[in-house]
């Protein structure tokens, strides 16, 4: 099914045919479900969020405006979703073992490739609290893969300005990583 295809799909949903939203949440799953998997280094986490974010898109299909393409929206709702899931994750996993929820992934029980995926969700957790505006513009193009047309649009903002707050948000990562990394 082609992004156009997903689109008119998307449009009747939102007109309210709730077979077009049965078949756009079945449509889409494999979808979300890669976004999530890219954050997630836990299938089983990926595809928790994968849940959250189809069951958001069916409560609040009816916010999309339509400035963007459908499947833009659909991968901040996904990446959104992955983002919530590991913090929901990080606090559970505090409270089983009463230790801080900010603790490093332990290299002897952790992949190398799942390491780095929690470094980097750590890491995003910090920029966004540091620089809450940089995230979106960051997890939508170097996490979700969106061209920088898409990106502008979605955020409603000037590509220059995307393209500044990308750039910040990469070097901010470094050094946050990098941090991580050493202590």
């Amino acid at each position: 099914m082609t992004v156009d295809d997903v689109d008119s799909l998307a449009s009747a949903a939102i007109g309210g045919d709730r077979a077009a939203v049965d078949r756009l949440l079945r449509t889409i799953q494999p979808r979300v479900m890669a976004v999530c998997a890219r954050m997630l280094p836990c299938r089983q986490d990926a595809e928790e969020a994968c849940q959250d974010a189809l069951i958001q898109v069916a409560r609040r299909i009816d916010t999309f405006q339509g400035r963007a393409k459908f499947v833009t929206w659909l991968h901040a709702v996904a990446a959104n979703s992955a983002r919530s899931t590991y913090r929901s994750l990080r606090r559970r996993f505090a409270e089983r073992a009463g230790e801080p929820a900010v603790e490093p992934a332990d290299p002897r029980t952790t992949s190398v490739i799942a390491g780095t995926r929690l470094d980097l969700l750590d890491a995003l957790e910090k920029l966004e609290a540091e620089r809450p505006e940089m995230v979106e513009a960051l997890v939508l193009r170097d996490i979700c893969g969106l061209a920088y047309a898409d990106i502008t649009t979605q955020l409603e903002l000037p590509e220059g300005t995307v393209k500044s707050r990308i750039h910040g948000a990469r070097a901010r990562m470094r050094e946050l990583m990098t941090q991580h990394a050493h202590g």
